[in-house]
């Protein structure tokens, strides 16, 4: 099933407190109002606490969808496929190498990316994205893959020389606008050996499968559930395959995964700030 985060379009240019943003059922080309976040214990799997339908199904077409998640946290691993290390004069890590994405950097399909004034390198990273459906701790690895309520995808854009000038990446990772979700999450992908591109322009820059993770999903959820508390709608960005490439103002980025979806985003200038 595909679950999908959304406003009227005629709300689109309102304030955000006047928004009503909702979940929905994607079905078709049709969205199924849900009365609440659709998250763990996985509603259509144990019959416990689902969300109902509340309201008349909308047309997509009339709707503008908003990054499908609303995660207390953006757990990201970086050099999660060799070629992408190697690309970047990095070694593999000995164990998933963790950082975070702030919340306030999440938008959705379509929206824009806001390259900084203050970069000079703006690269795209084309990610499969996992959400959370339990609250979780110390998950061993037989029993991670449960945690998960579905996928989506997502791009872990970087400001790549503040990245390598700060010797930390919040700053380079963290802008607003930086992490491109959705355009839904379907909660039955299976991501095993799944291709991976990001295009800029319809020109292919990053081709890769999800085969080629160093860590795979289980391991990465036990690993980070051993120090971190794993909250319903977290957001997991798996790590991103060899190709990553600067992006200009006016580019427009597409992931694609196999079997999932694709999300496009354009990129524009920072708006300049008048006194």
């Amino acid at each position: 099933m595909r679950i999908v985060r959304f406003i009227e379009s005629w709300l689109a240019g309102l304030p955000p407190e006047e928004q009503t943003i909702r979940w929905g059922l994607l079905v078709d080309q049709l969205v199924y109002p849900l009365d609440q976040a659709p998250y763990l214990p996985h509603p259509w799997q144990h019959g416990v606490d689902a969300p109902k339908i509340d309201g008349d199904a909308l047309a997509l077409d009339e709707l503008k969808l908003l990054a499908p998640v609303a995660p207390s946290k953006i757990i990201c691993v970086g050099r999660n496929y060799a070629e992408h290390a190697a690309e970047l004069g990095n070694e593999v890590p000995p164990e998933p190498l963790i950082f975070l994405k702030p919340p306030s950097s999440l938008i959705g399909p379509n929206e824009a990316v806001i390259y900084p004034a203050i970069s000079s390198r703006v690269d795209h990273e084309g990610e499969l994205g996992v959400v959370i459906g339990k609250r979780s701790r110390n998950l061993s690895e037989e029993e991670a893959l449960s945690v998960i309520f579905g996928y989506t995808l997502a791009n872990d854009v970087t400001a790549r020389d503040l990245q390598r000038n700060d010797g930390q990446w919040t700053r380079g990772k963290g802008f607003d606008t930086f992490c491109p979700v959705g355009p839904w999450v379907e909660t039955t992908f299976d991501p095993s050996n799944r291709r991976v591109r990001c295009l800029v322009n319809d020109e292919v820059r990053q081709d890769g499968s999800t085969a080629l993770m160093i860590y795979s999903l289980a391991r990465v959820l036990a690993h980070v559930s051993r120090f971190m508390t794993l909250e319903p709608g977290d957001l997991l960005l798996t790590g991103t395959p060899a190709g990553v490439g600067a992006v200009q103002p006016g580019d427009v980025m597409t992931v694609e995964i196999e079997g999932l979806g694709t999300l496009s985003n354009p990129v524009i200038a920072e708006p300049a700030i008048t006194e």
